[in-house]
């Protein structure tokens, strides 16, 4: 046991360069004390991903229960200070911005903040992009011979001449997060007239792999998706895809919004010494690798991490700059169901 303990100590030490008081911190916990709880609304195979590769390098366990981001957000505003989570985990960030106007998470250590870039994060280091994701339109090869016929912003699918042509799934965190771009970079007056144009034109699915199949089938002309359900596809061999053509909006368009998933630590955790280990691993070289060499075909957000080669660099998509702690989910959800897509 004390041999076991030392290789711990000492993996910690040379591979995250913890100071003294961390180390004591583990020494006077308990074995059950180590085991981390995540509330993950990350995809499930990613954070499994993530968390065999952070317990086999550190030692330290880890239980994860899955769920969605505004479920599990709501979720943990509900259980306040008596939350049994110790980090949360989503795919898009206004899920973090719902427990962090809470106040419930606490401060990342400012190692942590250091590997991540400012762009990727909110400025007051209470949670931290880990991920991210791009918006996509997917549209039908057969149907548009030309570019020149695809529209020139994602604002101008509100237009009546799409009407009937646009898969979505609104339902879902992944449009509410590009509605809440909108909001923030148009404004509510425009955001609550497109939407209206939205829920005349859109045909609603229930997921984004469900309105990606129904583009490539031929039931709708196009698809509002992220890139990653696209190249997931393609990787396993293209059967949704195969006759679907890309459409990154590009120009700080709000169509070019990228989305990034978040990561924090609760303030009511317990076991914060190994939770900021984890945030520390997650946003360093071995937890963004696993983005890079995984088949999530999510972006890397680390500090000189690479992403999965068959990404589109994170420059050319010329993402418009959007507050990601201030994307606003309650006005978000409050217009989407004022228009009628909720």
């Amino acid at each position: 046991m004390q041999f076991q303990f030392n290789a711990l100590r000492r993996s910690l030490v040379l591979a995250l360069g913890l100071g003294a008081v961390t180390l004591a911190a583990h020494a006077q916990s308990s074995a059950d004390s180590h085991t981390l709880v995540i509330y993950n609304a990350q995809h499930v195979t990613l954070t499994q991903a993530w968390v065999d590769a952070f317990t086999s390098d550190t030692g330290i366990k880890v239980v994860v229960r899955n769920g969605g981001d505004a479920e599990l957000g709501n979720q943990i505003v509900q259980e306040g200070a008596n939350s049994p989570a110790d980090i949360f985990l989503t795919e898009n960030s206004p899920a973090m911005a719902l427990v962090d106007n809470a106040k419930l998470f606490t401060p990342l250590d400012p190692a942590t903040l250091a590997q991540v870039p400012a762009e990727f994060r909110p400025d007051h280091g209470r949670w931290t992009g880990i991920a991210a994701r791009s918006t996509l339109l997917v549209y039908r090869k057969l149907k548009f011979p030309s570019k020149d016929q695809l529209p020139k912003s994602l604002m101008d699918l509100a237009d009546p001449a799409w009407k009937g042509r646009v898969a979505a799934a609104p339902a879902g965190p992944d449009f509410q997060a590009i509605v809440s771009a909108v909001l923030q970079l148009k404004g509510e007056a425009a955001t609550a007239a497109w939407l209206t144009g939205l829920k005349t034109n859109v045909v609603t699915y229930r997921s984004n792999s469900a309105a990606m199949k129904a583009a490539n089938d031929g039931e709708v002309d196009t698809a509002i998706i992220y890139h990653y359900y696209y190249l997931g596809d393609m990787a396993k061999g293209g059967a949704n895809t195969e006759k679907l053509g890309t459409l990154y909006f590009r120009n700080q368009d709000p169509g070019a919004f990228l989305s990034v998933s978040g990561g924090g630590i609760l303030a009511s955790s317990k076991r914060q010494p190994q939770a900021q280990v984890f945030m520390k691993w997650l946003t360093g070289k071995a937890g963004q690798d696993i983005l890079r060499t995984g088949s999530s075909f999510e972006y890397a957000v680390g500090v000189g991490a690479q992403s999965n080669r068959n990404l589109l660099p994170l420059p050319e998509l010329q993402a418009p700059k959007v507050d990601m702690s201030k994307l606003n989910t309650s006005k978000t959800t409050e217009l989407m169901l004022k228009a009628g897509l909720l």
